[in-house]
Order: structure tokens, then C-alpha cells, then sequence
């Protein structure tokens, strides 16, 4: 793995943003906390098939690992088009821009489905953590079209790169940086950009993350080349939404 800036602020306050696609080798990271840069995985779907977009359900959400094969992610296809950059920061104060959406109508995302406060996250047996549609109806914030964790009623919105919009937590989701490659209609993630909690993640639910993969060493593994995509409701038993 090769960590490196994404997007940094300046001593005069200036945001300076790339595309990860522009930054090979450039922008060295002093910490690597605000993006990292992981091998390529192409999404494919259960039997093997690139991801396609436009077959995509719209506000379903789906699963995939990245960049470890026992970190889960959601992608998502949003009602609508996301041209807009939003400006992010986490809870310690650093400062980073998510560059919205790809695909034609720039309304496909990717988030780590790892909750930033408690850790809340997806697992075959259940998960307390989903995305609900707009016109669904949550205790965590007043309106649909926001990823809710139960645990805790913390809502993030992911037309604004799941900024933190209500509950306990204080940092943005992660976000999954995905590229699209249109000539061929394939999505691979890339990245990975903002606070990611994987280390946390891994020490708190080391016996758990080795029970299910036969070993934490194991868990760890980076994924390679392809990763499999399948809805929540299919990777987990039950989905608790409140």
C-alpha cells in the first residue's frame, strides 16, 4: 500500500484537490490519514460479472470489501445527480474535499459501512447500519436519503460525502474513491479518503473478524483484483432500522 494526500489545506487556507487518477507519485502524505491509496479491485457482481451501473437498483444499498476483505462498504445509486464538491472535515480538524458521484449521471457512491463513532457495521448475521431511501422515515433525522446507524441514531448524508448530519457521530463515513471506466461500463475502487476506522475496527472485533475468517491475520488481507457486490439485504440475515 502507498499512502499519499488527496487533498490538503495550505497555511493560507487554500483546499487543494486531484483526481486520485492525476496524483501517482505525487502529494506524498506527512501521515496518510486523509486518503490512501490501495491496488485497483474491480466491483463484479456473485457470479463473477463486472458491476454495471445502470443495472444498479436506485437507493438500494449494496455491499462490497475494500480495501481489506473484512472491511464492508456500501455503493449506492442516489435519486439524483451529484455535480457538487463538498469540503469535509473530521472531528480532529482536518480539512478534505469529496469530489461527488461517478458514472453518467455522477450518482453512484461508496462509503466504508464502518460507523464512525462506535463501529457499528454489516455482518452476515445482521446489520444495524443501511441506507434509507428518501421518502423513508427514520428516529435518527428528519427526512430519508441518509445511511443510519440504530446503534446509536447517527445519520450521514452521502449527497455530501456522508457528512455527518445527526447522532453521536462526528466524522464523515469514509469514503470509497471509485473510478469509473465508461468505455467498458466497470466501477473499481481505489481508495480510500477521510477517517478510516480500520484500526480500531480490527483491534475491537478481533475475535469476531478471526472466528469468521479463520484468522485475524487473515481479515486484514487487501483485496486484489476483484471484490463481490451483493445487496445488504442479501450478504446479511436481518437489517435493523430504526
Amino acid at each position: 500500500m502507498q499512502r499519499r494526500t488527496f487533498n490538503k489545506v495550505l497555511g493560507s487556507g487554500l483546499l487543494v484537490a486531484a483526481s486520485p487518477s492525476l496524483i501517482k507519485g505525487l502529494l506524498f502524505a506527512n501521515d496518510g490519514t486523509l486518503f490512501a491509496s490501495y491496488e485497483r479491485a474491480l466491483l463484479v457482481d456473485e457470479k463473477g460479472e463486472p458491476v454495471r451501473l445502470g443495472a444498479l437498483a436506485t437507493e438500494v444499498p449494496y455491499v462490497f470489501h475494500y480495501p481489506h476483505i473484512a472491511t464492508p462498504c456500501f455503493l449506492i445509486k442516489l435519486p439524483e445527480p451529484l455535480k457538487q464538491e463538498v469540503a469535509l472535515k473530521s472531528s480532529s480538524g482536518e480539512t478534505y474535499l469529496w469530489k461527488g458521484g461517478v458514472g453518467k449521471e455522477k450518482n453512484v457512491v461508496a462509503f466504508s459501512a464502518i460507523c464512525s463513532h462506535a463501529l457499528t457495521h454489516p455482518n452476515p448475521e445482521d446489520s444495524f447500519i443501511t441506507y434509507v431511501p428518501k421518502g423513508g422515515q427514520t428516529m435518527a433525522y428528519d427526512k430519508g436519503g441518509v445511511v443510519v446507524c440504530s446503534s446509536h441514531l447517527s445519520a450521514f448524508d452521502p449527497k455530501q460525502g456522508a457528512k455527518s448530519v445527526a447522532g453521536e457521530a462526528k466524522d464523515p463515513l469514509a469514503s470509497i474513491v471509485l473510478e469509473y471506466d465508461e468505455a467498458n461500463d466497470k466501477v473499481y475502487a481505489s481508495g480510500v479518503l477521510g477517517m478510516e476506522m480500520f484500526h480500531q475496527y480490527f483491534r475491537i472485533f478481533r475475535p469476531q473478524l478471526a472466528d469468521r475468517f479463520q484468522s485475524a491475520r487473515k481479515a486484514r488481507q487487501l483485496v486484489k483484483v476483484s471484490t463481490a457486490t451483493v445487496t445488504l439485504s442479501a450478504f446479511t440475515k436481518e437489517i435493523i432500522q430504526y
